[in-house]
C-alpha cells in the first residue's frame, strides 16, 4: 500500500490520479497514523513555506512515524517539492529546524535580474547517478515551480541535477529515501514513469 501523507499541505488528488491512470490501485491519501504504520511505501507531498510545512508535521504529530517509517524500517519514501526540502536540516526561509535526513540545506535563488523566481515551467534533468526512480536510456523533462533549492553537502546523495541560472540538486536520494523539487503529478508521461517505477521498488 502507498500512502500519501495528508498533512494539510500538497496536490494530493493530482498524485493519486497520475498513480490510478498507470494502474496502481493500492493508493491512499491519509492523516491517520495508524494506516501511515501499514504503509509499504509513502508519499510526503508539499507546497508552501518551510516553517509552515514543518509546523503542520508538528500539529499533526507526523515526526515521529516518519522517522520510524523511513530511518527504521526504510520503507521507499518519496518527498515532492517543499516535501523534500523538509528532508533537509534548515531552510534560509524558515527558523524551524527539518526532519534532518540529508546533510543538506534549503536556500533561495539568488540569480539576479537575468532569471525569474520562482522558477517555473518546464526544465530538463541530469543524472548524476543510477536510480531506479527513472529510466537511464531517457532524457527527461519535468515541471518546476519553486524559489528555493536544496543544496547537499555530500555528493553522493545527489540524484539529478538541473540548470537554472546555477546548477542545483533538483533530486536527492540516501538508501530508500528520495526526494525530488519538480512535480512528477504535473508532468505527463515522465512523472508517470517516476511513479510507476516507484510503486515497483
Amino acid at each position: 500500500m502507498i500512502v500519501i501523507i495528508d498533512y494539510g499541505l500538497g496536490n494530493l488528488s493530482s498524485i493519486k490520479n497520475m498513480f490510478k491512470h498507470i494502474g496502481v490501485k493500492d493508493v491512499i491519501i491519509s492523516s491517520q497514523k495508524d494506516k501511515i504504520s501499514k504503509a509499504d511505501k509513502i508519499i510526503l507531498p508539499g507546497v508552501g513555506a518551510f516553517d509552515n510545512g514543518m509546523s503542520h508535521l508538528i500539529k499533526y504529530d507526523f515526526i515521529d512515524i516518519l522517522n520510524k517509517k523511513a530511518l527504521v524500517e526504510k520503507v521507499p519514501f518519496l518527498g515532492i517539492c517543499l516535501g523534500m526540502q523538509l528532508m533537509t536540516k534548515k531552510s534560509e526561509e524558515g527558523e524551524l529546524s527539518g526532519l534532518g535526513w540529508f546533510d543538506a540545506e534549503t536556500l533561495k535563488f539568488k540569480l539576479g535580474n537575468k532569471y525569474k523566481v520562482p522558477h517555473m515551467g518546464w526544465n530538463y534533468i541530469s543524472n548524476n547517478k543510477s536510480s531506479l526512480i527513472v529510466n537511464k536510456d531517457k532524457k527527461y523533462r519535468f515541471y518546476f515551480i519553486h524559489s528555493f533549492y536544496v543544496k547537499c553537502r555530500s555528493e553522493k546523495d545527489v540524484l539529478f541535477t538541473t540548470d537554472y541560472g546555477i546548477s542545483f540538486h533538483s533530486a536527492i536520494q540516501k538508501n530508500n529515501i528520495i526526494g525530488m523539487q519538480f512535480h512528477p503529478e504535473k508532468s505527463l508521461r515522465f512523472g508517470m514513469d517516476v511513479f510507476q517505477n516507484f510503486a515497483n521498488m
